[in-house]
């Protein structure tokens, strides 16, 4: 008796759903349609009919939507604690190769120290520097400089260098009152003699608005190998000589490629170093004069 009772329930619900659908389509049709008519007859009574749903449905929605902006908050908040662990370990690994480099450090100072002593060796005056924000980027894709917000009322020079805490990023190309342009080393009008610190091979870094800018010049016979350390090699007047640079990051047919240390991207703050050299300066000014 159960299965046939419930086919029969079948049999009867089947039509009613069906009815049902088609009836509330209609009935949707219906109430626009009146909804449509009611506006145009008393403009002002549609008026008052949608303010006061607005004002009913408002609540409601306002009260939904905290819920969701609170669970948006809190999925972002997961996310920011997840990317300070992720900052974390990184800063924990960079700190234990910054201890690394202060022990060598020290040593180096210590033998420094030593080796002035022995040859009695006095400096010349000591060196100048101006902390500068950078306040533009690089300039477009085929000039790659940065605007910084200190000038010549700072000291800023032409021909300064400008550092960052990993190496050498560039170096004063012209300079206002109160703010400057530095030209990067992967400008490709940078042009930067510099040495293999292990081997001391030199050659000269030019610039050709990659990431990674190329050695030229160099000799038939230098050998080199990736990793190895390129440091400015004091030639030019330009630079003095140690200055770090990047390393070698490719040794092929197409060339020899550096990867520079100073990055620059995320730059904020950046300092420019007074040597007390003026190659630069120099080799400008006789230049102009012919």
């Amino acid at each position: 008796m159960a299965p046939r009772s419930g086919t029969t329930m079948m049999r009867i619900a089947v039509p009613l759903r069906s009815f049902a659908q088609r009836f509330a389509f209609v009935l949707l049709l219906t109430s626009a349609v009146a909804i449509m008519l009611v506006g145009k007859a008393d403009p002002l009574a549609f008026e008052r009919a949608r303010t006061e749903v607005t004002d009913f449905v408002t609540p409601l929605l306002d009260a939904i939507a905290q819920p969701v902006a609170t669970g948006a908050r809190v999925i972002e908040e997961a996310e920011q604690l997840i990317a300070l662990r992720d900052e974390n370990a990184r800063l924990r690994e960079e700190n234990a190769r910054l201890k690394q480099w202060q022990a060598a450090a020290l040593n180096l100072q210590s033998e420094n120290e030593q080796l002035r002593d022995l040859l009695s060796y006095e400096p010349k005056d000591s060196v100048r520097y101006v902390t500068a924000r950078v306040v533009g980027d690089r300039g477009g894709a085929f000039v790659r400089s940065i605007l910084i917000n200190e000038g010549s009322e700072a000291g800023v020079k032409k021909g300064q260098a400008a550092v960052v805490g990993d190496g050498l990023l560039g170096r004063v190309a012209s300079v206002g009152e109160n703010s400057a342009r530095v030209l990067l080393i992967t400008d490709l009008n940078s042009r930067i003699p510099v040495m293999v610190q292990e081997t001391r091979i030199r050659a000269v870094l030019a610039g050709d608005n990659s990431q990674n800018p190329r050695l030229v010049f160099l000799s038939a016979n230098a050998t080199l190998k990736k990793g190895q350390r390129i440091v400015t090699s004091g030639h030019g007047d330009v630079f003095p000589p140690g200055l770090p640079v990047g390393e070698i990051t490719e040794v092929g047919e197409s060339g020899v490629r550096v990867r520079p240390f100073a990055s620059e991207d995320r730059l904020r703050f950046i300092r420019l170093v007074d040597f007390g050299r003026d190659g630069i300066l120099t080799h400008t000014t006789a230049g102009a004069t012919e």
